[in-house]
């Protein structure tokens, strides 16, 4: 049995794949055996170091759950105010206007090929010496900052990239019907981009909630690896304070895929056509102008006088139009 894209493995492709995968989970049992074995000895699995995460509740309330507060408020906001942004600048580099166009352009290549760390240092300097902000607060100034200049740009190139996958003939339907250019994109391009963007958008926000990190390594802002350190200087568990706080992020970005996952099924089924489709006979009705009901394919697109047997408007009565 053959399909499409590959041809149905044979009796001897089948014990070769099975041999493999029996290969393949023996070394990766080995693997995880080792690791094991290493970390029991350097007494990194003992019971005191894991405890308080189980027993102790000020680990949470007071290191973690503050600290991954902090990272979801500055990923929120950053996407709150880059999704926008990128947003329009995005729509401005497909202007037809250069003195629109260019300026996009170099503003998004500019932030674009910058490191987000760099961003956020320039930021943190920029509000010490030019905001009366606060101290407790500039760290999460500059992080945001400096996720909504990088994030917007890339954010830019999405939603351009996603416009551009569309077909050409939405574009000149559209103007066909008349519709300006700002009436085009927001009634007929955006709204069938989105759906094409949404994977990539919710990358983006991985992205997003990751990079924080990067803020509290360099500025002391006091996102989930920050109190982390903290957690694990007063407990004495680095190692399993680490895989307590990996856990917390791949439990987060799992979250936010699995939204954005069901969400995009809530877009594509929203689209989903629900007319009933003109069968042929319909029109030739419409286009001699003799209209006898609307029948769709659901009777084969048979024109009802046809069905019931009556007689040819033109022609002598009987079936079928002929004549007695």
């Amino acid at each position: 049995m053959s399909s499409v894209l590959y041809d149905a493995p044979g009796p001897k492709a089948k014990r070769r794949n099975v041999v493999y995968t029996v290969l393949f989970v023996a070394v990766l049992a080995l693997g995880v055996w080792w690791v094991i074995d290493k970390l029991n000895e350097k007494n990194q699995l003992e019971w005191a170091l894991w405890k308080p995460f189980f027993t102790d509740s000020q680990a949470w309330t007071t290191y973690l759950l503050p600290g991954l507060g902090e990272t979801l408020k500055a990923a929120g906001l950053s996407l709150l105010i880059a999704l926008p942004l990128g947003a329009l600048f995005g729509i401005a580099r497909l202007s037809d206007h250069a003195w629109v166009r260019v300026p996009a352009g170099a503003v998004v290549e500019f932030f674009r090929a910058i490191p987000v760390l760099l961003l956020m240092l320039f930021a943190n300097q920029f509000y010490s010496e030019y905001t009366d902000i606060s101290s407790d607060q500039r760290p999460l100034y500059a992080v945001v900052t400096g996720l909504v200049l990088y994030n917007a740009s890339v954010l830019a190139e999405i939603v351009r990239a996603g416009i551009l996958s569309l077909p050409r003939g939405q574009t000149e339907a559209a103007k066909a019907v008349g519709l300006r250019k700002g009436q085009m994109m927001g009634s007929v391009l955006l709204p069938q981009a989105v759906t094409a963007m949404l994977p990539a958008i919710v990358s983006q926000l991985v992205v997003i909630v990751k990079d924080t990190a990067l803020g509290g390594a360099m500025i002391g802002f006091s996102e989930l690896l920050v109190e982390r350190r903290t957690l694990a200087s007063n407990y004495s568990n680095v190692f399993a304070s680490f895989i307590v706080v990996a856990a917390i992020y791949v439990v987060v970005n799992f979250i936010l895929t699995s939204l954005a996952s069901w969400l995009e099924q809530v877009v594509r089924r929203g689209k989903r056509t629900t007319g009933a489709v003109v069968g042929v006979a319909e029109v030739d009705d419409l286009s001699t102008g003799a209209v006898g009901g609307g029948v769709g394919i659901a009777s084969g697109g048979v024109p009802p006088s046809v069905l019931k047997g009556d007689a040819d408007p033109g022609g002598g009565g009987g079936r079928g139009g002929v004549g007695k």
